[in-house]
């Protein structure tokens, strides 16, 4: 009888001091593979040292994912659009956070993504959930950090409804991170690079088997000193992670992850309107609004657990379970800029005509998430005469706590967006009010779906996930607890023709469901949650695989919800309906032997209705551009093996500044260059690139946002980084 093929691994912490915990990783390197590094300084004694490393330059977009389903699947056949960049495409592009990464798809912009805070996005023009939409391995995580990506194997990015896949999610999409695994072969690589002003990085990738091959390894750690291009925005990150396989049986697998953060950076906060009517000119990207002596950093910490275990039933049949749990802590401080007071009545929100603004003391310390979550699911095929199926069905629960304590928000004097000032101490007795649990959510589910074979150029997908969600919130005004239960139903349906073996042309139609927005500071209802919602999507699309040289996929949707905003009584509501039309297009390819590119476009059109008021009816949605495009270029120089010279395109139009539509922020270009040279220094490859951002210096607003009464982000400035990667 033939053996069963095996299961194959694909390639309270929070105390602990991290510089001991960088140490000890040190340590456990040395002693783990102490023949290896042996090994490798003998030979590099004895090799000669100027050997070039021809590299392929092709930027070839991951073709699998998991975010579309229940499990990797071919992007070619899932009838939605996704968009997977790999651990090798972020090398190549020296890619170091989601921010650097999202931006070759112009499906994705930023939604008040200030330096040194949180990295949040917005799909197909609606702003993600921080609490849902953020994805590692399928369970929500926050994004009120920067999620590091040295442990990621590739960041996947589903565009339109998650509804079957994910229950709770914004209706723009979701952002999955997924893990590295061990490698069957020995894996050592190591990377420095001096960036901005001066920041310094460095990481370490170890990967490999032991000495019994049943047990892997993957050992990923980092460390950088941020000097961001906002002068002043300093701080610190350190990461360290492990994931490790067993394969029990040739049919059993179990899978461990876990990981640390701790980041402690200076934020930079935005820019109001200029008496909340125009916007500021003669302003630098390069100035820190919140540059106080009594300034301190945004401290986050996050620690992540994830257990995994796959058994083979039978050749066609697996069962999967999976747990993730999370934690993260962070302390918010700001001296926060906020209204003008020093003239006339004063403007609020809004700076002064001179460039006066109000300095606020922001503090709220000891916030607090810790959601976990499990699944189990059952997969197989089958066939029902003429049909083939593919089958998933399974259950999931998942738990968020929320502690946090009444922040304090006092104002404490002013500055000047042109001339900073320096203003009064801040007093020691001011601090955050009791930390406690505010709020807390379950969500249980049922799920199904059947990907059936009609025939060999059709095929139907059709899924259905129900959903409960009980919430308790703690409403500060009545110091009561209120209670809420809801159930969807979430149907998703898609028809596939695969007119040939290069085209497939697929018409969706689903349902998600997603959480009601939180009231912003100083609203009338601060902190309150709204209920829950469902939304709508209709998407038609069509994906082309044209041999190896030429990928093309394009999508035109529509997806409805409720509008939320704050009203003219100062209370945060939702009322009306946001539509959001749109076309995308997505094409990558090989000019040459040694060219090669790749185009993202989005059009869009986003109209509020529904609300009964002038004012807004009718308006688009804000911090949306109605097209937006970026595009990369890459050359392998035949005169000199292992170099690559690459250029990049970025293009977003104008965007509207607040829901009524009376400021536009302008459109922008920008550009940037990046090079690499491979070669060998022994038995180690070497690979040295640089990269230049925003080549051309230009200042242009790249995110808007109506919260916290509105503010403006401006882009990087030119931006340049160095970096060397060794291959040991």
């Amino acid at each position: 009888m033939k053996a069963a093929r095996p299961i194959l691994a694909r390639e309270d912490e929070q105390t602990m001091n991290p510089r001991l915990k960088h140490s000890l990783l040190a340590c456990a390197i040395v002693q783990a593979f102490p023949s290896v590094v042996l090994a490798q300084e003998q030979a590099q004694a004895s090799a000669p040292v100027a050997e070039v490393v021809v590299t392929g330059n092709r930027f070839i977009a991951t073709d699998r994912a998991s975010v579309g389903g229940f499990g990797e699947a071919s992007l070619f056949d899932t009838p939605a659009s996704i968009t997977a960049i790999g651990r090798t495409q972020m090398q190549d592009l020296s890619i170091r956070s989601s921010t650097e990464a999202v931006r070759f798809d112009a499906s994705v912009s930023d939604a008040y993504n200030a330096v040194g805070y949180a990295e949040q996005f917005s799909i197909r023009g609606f702003a993600l959930d921080n609490n849902y939409s953020y994805r590692k391995d399928g369970f929500a995580i926050p994004g009120d950090s920067q999620i590091p990506l040295e442990n990621k194997e590739r960041l996947e990015i589903l565009k339109g409804l998650a509804g079957l896949t994910a229950g709770i999610a914004a209706p723009g999409g979701i952002v999955n991170y997924v893990t590295k695994r061990p490698t069957s072969t020995p894996l050592r690589s190591a990377t420095v690079e001096v960036s901005e002003r001066g920041t310094l990085y460095g990481a370490i990738d170890l990967g490999g088997r032991f000495a019994d091959r049943r047990f892997g390894y993957r050992i990923n750690a980092a460390a950088a000193d941020l000097h961001s291009y906002v002068r002043g925005a300093n701080g610190d990150r350190q990461f360290v992670s492990g994931a490790f396989d067993w394969q029990l049986t040739p049919d059993a697998l179990l899978q461990l992850d876990m990981d640390y953060q701790r980041k402690a950076q200076i934020t930079a906060p935005g820019y109001q309107l200029i008496r909340n009517e125009t916007l500021p000119t003669g302003v630098s990207a390069k100035t820190l609004l919140n540059d106080q002596p009594w300034t301190r950093p945004v401290t986050t910490r996050d620690g992540n657990l994830g257990l995994r275990f796959t058994y083979r039933l039978a050749s066609e049949w697996t069962a999967t379970v999976a747990a993730n749990k999370h934690w993260f802590e962070r302390d918010d401080y700001t001296a926060f800029p906020y209204g003008c007071s020093n003239e006339g009545d004063g403007y609020y929100p809004g700076y002064c005509a001179n460039g006066d603004y109000d300095v606020y003391d922001y503090q709220s310390t000891g916030e607090r998430k810790t959601p976990w979550g499990a699944q189990a699911q059952l997969q197989g095929r089958f066939a029902t005469g003429a049909l083939r199926h593919d089958l998933t069905v399974g259950t999931s629960y998942a738990e968020r706590h929320d502690r946090f304590g009444d922040y304090v928000y006092d104002y404490v004097g002013y500055s000047n967006i042109w001339h900073p000032l320096v203003t009064p101490s801040v007093a020691p007795d001011r601090v955050t009010g009791p930390v406690f649990e505010r709020r807390s959510d379950e969500e249980s589910a049922l799920f199904a779906q059947d990907i059936v074979r009609l025939s060999q150029q059709f095929s139907l997908h059709a899924g259905l996930r129900h959903v409960k969600i009980d919430r308790r919130e703690y409403v500060g005004d009545s110091a009561s607890w209120v209670a809420s239960r809801h159930t969807f139903t979430l149907p998703q349906v898609a028809l596939v023709a695969s007119p040939s073996d290069a085209w497939n042309v697929y018409a969706s139609f689903s349902h998600g469901l997603q959480n009601g927005g939180i009231a912003p500071m100083e609203t009338a209802n601060q902190n309150q949650m709204l209920a829950p919602q469902r939304s709508r999507q209709v998407e038609l699309g069509t994906k082309a695989a044209l041999g190896d040289t030429l990928n093309l996929s394009a999508a035109l949707f529509q997806i409805r919800q409720g509008l939320e905003y704050t009203d003219a009584a100062n209370v945060y509501v939702r009322n009306g309906e946001q539509t959001h039309r749109g076309l995308e297009l997505a094409a990558q390819g090989k000019a040459t032997r040694d060219l090669d590119w790749s185009v993202s476009m989005m059009a869009l059109n986003t109209r509020q209705e529904g609300t009964g008021q002038a004012s807004i009816d009718g308006k688009r949605v804000t911090n949306v551009p109605a097209f937006k495009s970026t595009a990369w270029l890459a050359y392998a120089v035949p005169q000199v093996p292992g170099l690559k010279l690459d250029g990049t395109w970025q293009y977003a139009g104008k965007k509207a500044f607040d829901v009524e539509n009376r400021v536009f922020v302008p459109d922008y270009h920008v550009f940037g260059l990046g090079a690499s040279y491979g070669l060998k220094v022994g038995t180690t490859s070497v690979t040295l690139r640089a990269r230049a951002e925003n080549l051309f210096d230009k200042f242009y607003w790249r995110d808007v946002t109506p919260a916290l009464g509105g503010y403006l982000l401006a882009g990087a400035p030119r931006t340049f980084r160095l970096s060397a990667t060794a291959d040991f």
